[in-house]
């Protein structure tokens, strides 16, 4: 009598199987429709396919359309639909890799021809061919040499790299679907019929591996969803973050600019440094409430001391470094060595901690010409770094604090959708023991928990010296992004013997918490550019209000108006053309200045202002000094929308 496997389902029924019954054949246990519906399964926490068979006692889920994993398995089933269908195009394409990414895929492509639009829509044309097939898509596993053999007689150069780097005794699986095979991991859709609703985005180059030195492939971006609906909504998404991207503004609005002179590094011109001066004044004064304080740390110093934080065996690819007086000195990438040279420079009795040190610090990173991106990926930025000293009793309740000041910050800027992870030892590059990391990962997720906050682990994901705790925020166009952190380190104080008197009269070291809330300042900066698409709140615009005269007789009540608004610190500016009002709003509109100022002859007699706000229209005549002081106030509770009514 054959074998029994027992199967435990969520609903925590158990059904009792032949051994080596498959995940599809316990989804049709269960009914035609799920089977129909199924997309992948998971047994005992792990992604299989629908084909994988199960030998001893499981807990089994059978994941479908709306199952959360879903749509990543469904991105990387399109990849590969798509390499087979460039495949069957152009025969002597050679494919490297094809990754599922945030919301889409991507392929890169070693071929001798250039990809432009026109390409996409063939090629688009051929996956939908190959999708009506219902082509299976089939798993097989080979040995490492068997693997080898195999892509080598198929000329797969990039195959052969990667499995060349394989452990011997490695199995490799591969996945065929039609005569196209490609080496994954997978899982995998069970065929090509389940790939409906897709569209290719765009092309771009890529260096073979992310590395410069290598050769440049050609790179094609889609998306997959498994709903048209879906797929319209994500397509106007799209369409909608063009219009909205910071680099686009960023030259409509004047804010900054790159040059060829400095790739990597930003210029930014007057608008965009009121931009930049608020938000910094708005994280001072923050901070200086929350009891911290702001210090200024140099920007290179000797190539020794990041020896002695790690910095230089975990780091040193991406720093600049030069020579001064016959030594070797370093740009910094990072604030914390300075931090912890002031800290050293004064012994502290557990009454001074908390010690809270805040740094805009400028930092500069060598990141490779082909990720660099706007403002979002640059060589040189500002880190709002923060780095806390304190008792190892205080840890909990400091980072619960910095938990509580990263919702206030968000939550000015709009930002109330948020996702914390928290991330564990990296496996491979780390300072430090089992013990202090195990402590400080501790002390993290109780933390957390007495927040009573909501997060995901991260498995390996920390940074090289202790475990952190990652934000994700969402913006108006639901995108994520990372943007704070906090950083619990026992090594770097050891690493520097930095000390403080306890209260037992010895000395004892103190517990590092790193922290960055805004993260880049630039990066930020260019996420707030998009999700207010321009549109600043009155206290970040750029120019807050333009006052348009109907004509040149009323130009020196305009410019009278003008310098009212200014002595209250009104960011204002005057349109004085000879143009028509309705051009100059036009203009206004175009410059998404929020308060626009009309003045004519019933205006100059009654010392007041027709007001018009962006998004609210005309609002009528207002007293100047009455309107200027509601303005005022505007600004001062830093309001995201007007309340004008």
């Amino acid at each position: 009598m054959a074998k029994e496997v027992k199967i435990t389902l969520p609903d925590n029924s158990v059904k009792s199987f032949k051994n080596g019954v498959s995940v599809g054949e316990i989804a049709l246990s269960i009914s035609e429709g799920l089977l129909r519906n199924s997309v992948a399964g998971k047994v005992d926490g792990v992604l299989v396919d629908l084909s994988f068979q199960i030998n001893e006692d499981s807990s089994v889920e059978i994941l479908t359309s709306r199952s959360e994993e879903s749509h990543e398995i469904l991105l990387h089933s399109t990849a590969h639909l798509m390499a087979q269908a460039i495949k069957e195009l152009y025969p002597n394409a050679k494919i490297a890799i094809g990754p599922s990414i945030d919301n889409g895929f991507y392929y890169d492509i070693d071929i001798d021809k250039t990809f432009n639009d026109e390409s996409l829509v063939v090629i688009e044309a051929k996956m939908k061919e190959l999708s009506k097939l219902k082509l299976p898509i089939d798993r097989q596993e080979f040995s490492r040499d068997e693997a080898l053999e195999y892509f080598k007689n198929i000329g797969e150069d990039y195959k052969v790299e990667l499995i060349s780097e394989l452990d011997e005794d490695e199995t490799i699986s591969a996945y065929r679907q039609g005569d196209f095979i490609d080496l994954c991991k997978g899982p995998h859709l069970p065929s090509t019929g389940k790939i409906k609703f897709f569209k290719l985005l765009s092309t771009s180059g890529a260096y073979w591996r992310g590395d410069e030195n290598n050769k440049m492939l050609q790179r094609i971006y889609g998306t997959a969803f498994f709903d048209k609906k879906d797929l319209k909504a994500y397509l106007q998404m799209l369409e909608e973050a063009m219009k909205r991207d910071h680099r686009k503004l960023g030259k409509e609005l004047d804010l900054f600019s790159f040059h060829q002179e400095g790739p990597g590094f930003p210029f930014w011109h007057p608008n965009g440094m009121v931009l930049y001066n608020q938000i910094q004044e708005y994280w001072s004064d923050v901070h200086r409430k929350n009891g911290y304080k702001e210090i200024k740390t140099p920007i290179i110093l000797n190539e020794a001391l990041w020896h002695r934080s790690g910095h230089w065996d975990n780091y040193k690819d991406n720093m600049y470094t030069t020579t001064i007086d016959e030594h070797q000195y370093s740009v910094k990438p990072m604030n914390c060595p300075g931090h912890l040279l002031i800290y050293k420079n004064t012994m502290y009795s557990y009454r001074d901690l908390p010690l809270k040190l805040a740094e805009m610090g400028l930092v500069h990173r060598h990141e490779k010409s082909g990720v660099l991106s706007g403002l979002f990926r640059v060589r040189q930025f500002t880190q709002d770094d923060a780095h806390i000293f304190c008792t190892p009793e205080k840890v909990e309740q400091q980072i619960v604090d910095i938990i509580n000041l990263v919702f206030e910050i968000y939550g000015v800027f709009g930002f109330e959708d948020i996702h914390i992870e928290l991330s564990t030892k990296p496996e491979k590059k780390f300072i430090g023991s089992q013990e202090i990391w195990d402590k400080a990962e501790s002390a993290l997720e109780e933390a957390l928990k007495k927040c009573d906050i909501d997060f995901q682990v991260n498995p390996g994901d920390g940074a090289f010296y202790g475990p952190k705790i990652d934000f994700h925020i969402k913006d108006s166009l639901k995108r994520s992004w990372q943007l704070g952190t906090i950083q619990l380190d026992f090594s770097m104080p050891e690493r520097f013997e930095l000390e403080y008197v306890g209260e037992d009269g010895s000395k004892h070291q103190p517990v590092m918490i790193h922290r960055a809330i805004l993260g880049s300042f630039e990066r930020f900066i260019g996420i707030i550019i998009e999700h207010f698409g321009g549109d600043f709140p009155l206290w970040l615009a750029p120019i807050q209000a333009i006052v348009l005269p109907i004509s040149e007789k009323y130009t020196d009540y305009a410019e009278s108006v003008k310098l009212k608004l200014l002595q209250n610190g009104i960011r204002t500016t005057i349109d004085n053309r000879s143009e028509k009002v309705g051009a100059k709003i036009r203009q206004a509109e175009l410059n998404k200045i929020p308060v626009m100022l009309i003045v004519g002859e019933k205006e100059e007699s009654d010392n007041a202002v027709s007001v018009r706000r962006r998004f609210k229209g005309d609002l009528g005549s207002m007293d100047l000094e009455t309107y200027s002081q509601k303005l005022l106030i505007e600004i001062e509770n830093k309001t995201r929308r007007s309340s004008d009514s």
